[in-house]
């Protein structure tokens, strides 16, 4: 589905991933996971075509990607970033809007936009404006307008991390039962092990750039790890 080989990024002279090697096989929730600054969130830049690898190679359902992404390819793939980013208009427009785009039928948008408001437990918001919204229904509509253009792959870039604590719980149960219904393609960056346990099938840890571990939640918790990824992994352990 998607690949990247020996990826590496510099920006403003300061090398922010290194040699990277990363794929992505269909209806796979792959997790990235590290430190603040360990090039997590830089490394989904690239894979989701926002910013241009300094080196390597990317590729996207086998094909090879060009350095100036076509609209296309662009158009397959969706985005959810750490702080909602949502229009001043109502919540059924902040969900239609990159169906309308696309041009499709009046009623297939309404359809599309009304099903996943209601898997995120929001259709009830439909007619309220988005810039009214708690930051928990701001990302579960956020969530829903991904979800509404069925891309192949979604980016989730820290998705949880600007909830509280019981909202986070909630939001993360309700969009592991639409993984498991779905079977969304998926790239998740996270800080907080748990996000990686409950959601990803795999996941790779990143520590100044480079992949130190990969494998699922479970075998990084329990095989032995390098001295710094054990060191990092000791957070969740207890």
């Amino acid at each position: 589905m998607l690949e990247a080989r020996e990826i590496s990024w510099i920006k403003d002279h300061k090398a922010i991933l290194h040699n990277i090697d990363f794929h992505l096989f269909p209806g796979e929730c792959v997790g990235l996971i590290g430190p603040n600054g360990s090039g997590k969130s830089s490394l989904l830049k690239i894979l989701a075509f926002l910013e241009t690898p300094t080196s390597g190679s990317l590729y996207f359902q086998g094909q090879s990607v060009p350095r100036n992404v076509t609209l296309s390819i662009r158009r397959r793939i969706a985005i959810v970033f750490q702080e909602p980013l949502l229009l001043n208009t109502r919540v059924f427009e902040n969900v239609a809007i990159g169906l309308k785009i696309r041009s499709l039928p009046k009623g297939e948008i309404r359809d599309r936009v009304d099903f996943w408001l209601e898997q995120f437990g929001v259709g009830h918001l439909s007619k309220q404006l988005a810039r009214s919204l708690s930051g928990g229904e701001a990302q579960r509509v956020s969530l829903a307008r991904a979800f509404a253009l069925e891309p192949d792959v979604l980016f989730l870039d820290e998705p949880f991390s600007a909830l509280d604590a019981p909202t986070k719980e909630g939001l993360r149960n309700d969009l592991g039962q639409v993984f498991k219904s779905t079977k969304t393609t998926t790239v998740l960056v996270s800080h907080d092990f748990k996000d990686i346990s409950h959601l990803t099938n795999r996941a790779l840890i990143l520590l100044n750039g480079q992949v130190m571990a990969e494998g699922s939640p479970s075998e990084l918790l329990k095989e032995p790890q390098k001295e710094e990824v054990e060191r990092f992994l000791a957070h969740f352990s207890s």
